[in-house]
């Protein structure tokens, strides 16, 4: 879908307005400043038109990028989401086999089911034996309770998903601001369809009322573009 105007739609309506320009002067110095007034809007449309058009392009874009983005760090999230999931499972197998040796006495087991603890489980597990559990109340319920337990994918999954968060708004953002110039396009574009149908017009007071519309119109696109975000 084309972000803006043609410059072979501008340039064919200048031309039009150039040929309409010629006969307006021979009507008399009362309609040389509309013809003057319609060549200036012209001018302005095809500039402004060109800039809308570029800056809708780049912040597409910017969109596109920011959202594949975000889907790529949403699947990372889930893919290291779903290892902590493992992760944790394995642990609390191996936390299960250490317990049951340990509730028959079989300090041998316990010894071999100590040994089969994941390296980054072990701190958390010998942590929580120093709060005798058996004989502690207070004490938590198991390794997985205690502040050393930390697996380091559900970190990356977490850090993964505010970055996909992120991503996706500025993708959002980005596509609205697309928008917004695409919007103002068309603006830019009913301004040029009035300002080239003015020539037309043998009646100054019809020919300089569309002209007004077509300056309010660009007046108001102006603005627009004045408060949207340049291109990145």
């Amino acid at each position: 879908m084309p972000e803006g105007l043609s410059p072979s739609e501008v340039g064919k309506e200048i031309s039009e307005h150039r040929k309409h320009g010629e006969q307006g002067w021979g009507r008399g110095h009362r309609d040389r400043w509309i013809t003057v007034l319609e060549a200036v809007i012209l001018s302005l449309v095809a500039v402004l038109a060109a800039y809308s058009g570029f800056a809708a392009a780049k912040w597409s874009t910017k969109s596109s990028v920011s959202l594949a983005r975000a889907s790529s760090l949403r699947t990372k999230a889930n893919a290291a989401n779903t290892e902590a999931i493992v992760t944790r499972t394995l642990d609390s197998v191996s936390f299960n086999a250490w317990f049951s040796a340990f509730s028959v006495n079989n300090k041998r087991a316990e010894l071999l089911a100590q040994k089969r603890l994941r390296p980054g489980y072990r701190p958390a597990f010998f942590a929580w034996l120093a709060t005798d559990p058996a004989h502690n109340p207070n004490a938590p319920p198991g390794p997985a309770y205690m502040p050393q337990y930390v697996i380091p994918q559900e970190k990356l999954a977490a850090a993964e998903d505010k970055a996909a968060d992120t991503s996706f708004r500025f993708g959002s953002d980005a596509g609205e601001t697309a928008d917004k110039y695409v919007r103002d396009t068309v603006f830019l574009a009913t301004v040029l369809f009035l300002v080239g149908i003015s020539g037309h017009f043998q009646i100054r007071a019809v020919r300089a009322g569309i002209v007004g519309v077509g300056l309010a119109i660009l007046v108001f696109a102006v603005v627009q573009l004045v408060g949207l975000p340049a291109p990145p």
